[in-house]
């Protein structure tokens, strides 16, 4: 949640069932090094203490706009300290005051007191939700600048499952930030494409050849992609949490993922192979399991694979082509070789033979390298910082070809 960290969060807690899991949310912001206040409507009292929220934040929760002290109005001087607003859970009611711009409770004043970012997670009966007064105040608030995070089907109150319950805190923090960072993104308007995890390419039915891939390194691209703005299409062999937000092909085999990405590659303005695919498939898929015989070896005859980075780079007419490069040894030399083989706009290096880095892990470093341009190493960090700084990176590129474009 790095969109949050060092910030000012003041969390909104109303009169909903939901309530209990703004305890969750306020413990999630501060564990990722937000700044949390919280303030609670009469309703929301009803349902979880502000003990609780006290306890989290160690700091005391605004409830009551008359019992201000020491001379300060309370509402004002915390209207103007937050930085995000979160409104979770939000009830009908309260939806429909902030739709009216009403501020006869401490909530609803804080609201119209402040002009920070405010996310709005409502949470009610299906009926509710679906009545034609609160989808026009919905669409209200929305038009005032305030970002709705829509309720999702699941298990309501009064005992059936339906549109209406509060999404998992997870979801709402992660939704809310590549939304906001979406609005301002430097890929706002492309088509990103993007491969991840290794091939499995099938013996028999029950085995196959594959690699350490684990697809963290992709998964984590389509997230800085969608925060930059970007229509993202991830094409991947392994299911992973799918960034919000994120359309996701599943396949298998190096074959499935070659057919998955021609079909896409034409319409995309990026493509960014970050998938390991296996180099070689074996000749023959054996229809029935392989069994042992006797003391004696098995032979596998394998034949090459279609080598997907330099099919699509030699289709190319604008767009911008990047590849990964993980090598064991000799890793400059071995992408730089690649970068002009397979004629790519841009090479992601990585020594996949250091430990706590690369396959598997959560941490990666890597050098990029372009063509006429000297090799830039990025320090260790989180696949999702590294993923961050490689988009960055690629807009840069594109803001320079469009640039060029227009001389």
């Amino acid at each position: 949640m790095t969109l949050f960290k060092d910030k000012h969060v003041l969390v909104i807690i109303t009169g909903s069932i939901a309530a209990y899991k703004s305890a969750i949310l306020v413990r999630t912001l501060i564990k990722n090094q937000a700044q949390v206040r919280v303030a609670m409507t009469e309703s929301a009292e009803k349902f979880i203490t502000a003990l609780t929220f006290s306890t989290l934040t160690k700091y005391p929760v605004l409830t009551d706009i008359f019992k201000e002290t020491d001379g300060e109005v309370a509402h004002v001087a915390w209207a103007r300290w937050a930085d995000f607003i979160f409104v979770v859970p939000a009830t009908a009611n309260f939806i429909a005051k902030i739709a009216y711009g009403l501020a006869n409770d401490t909530a609803s004043a804080l609201i119209l007191a402040s002009s920070a970012v405010k996310i709005v997670a409502p949470a009610m009966n299906d009926q509710m939700w679906h009545n034609a007064a609160t989808r026009r105040n919905l669409k209200q608030i929305q038009a005032d600048g305030l970002l709705v995070i829509d309720p999702v089907v699941g298990f309501l109150a009064e005992g059936y499952d339906a549109k209406g319950h509060l999404p998992d805190v997870d979801d709402i923090l992660d939704q809310a930030q590549v939304r906001l960072l979406a609005k301002h993104g430097q890929l706002a308007n492309k088509k990103i494409l993007i491969t991840a995890g290794g091939t499995r390419e099938a013996l028999d039915p029950l085995r196959y050849i594959s690699n350490r891939s684990s697809g963290k390194m992709g998964y984590a691209l389509a997230q800085a992609a969608v925060e930059a703005g970007a229509s993202v299409t991830l094409i991947s062999t392994v299911e992973l949490k799918v960034p919000f937000n994120v359309q996701l092909i599943q396949v298998t085999s190096s074959d499935d993922m070659m057919a998955a990405v021609s079909d896409h590659f034409q319409t995309a303005d990026v493509f960014i192979s970050a998938a390991a695919v296996s180099d070689f498939r074996p000749s023959q898929q054996q229809t029935q399991k392989i069994k042992k015989t006797g003391n004696e070896g098995l032979t596998l005859n394998l034949v090459q694979n279609p080598d997907i980075l330099a099919t699509v780079a030699a289709t190319k007419k604008n767009q911008f082509v990047v590849g990964f490069a993980a090598e064991t040894q000799d890793l400059l030399n071995y992408a730089k070789d690649k970068l002009v083989k397979k004629h790519a706009d841009m090479i992601i290096a990585n020594d996949v033979s250091q430990k706590g880095i690369g396959f598997n892990a959560d941490d990666n470093q890597v050098t990029i390298i372009r063509p006429h341009e000297r090799p830039q190493t990025l320090p260790v960090q989180s696949k999702l910082e590294t993923a961050r700084s490689i988009v960055t990176e690629i807009a840069k590129e594109l803001a320079d070809q469009l640039q060029n474009d227009f001389n």
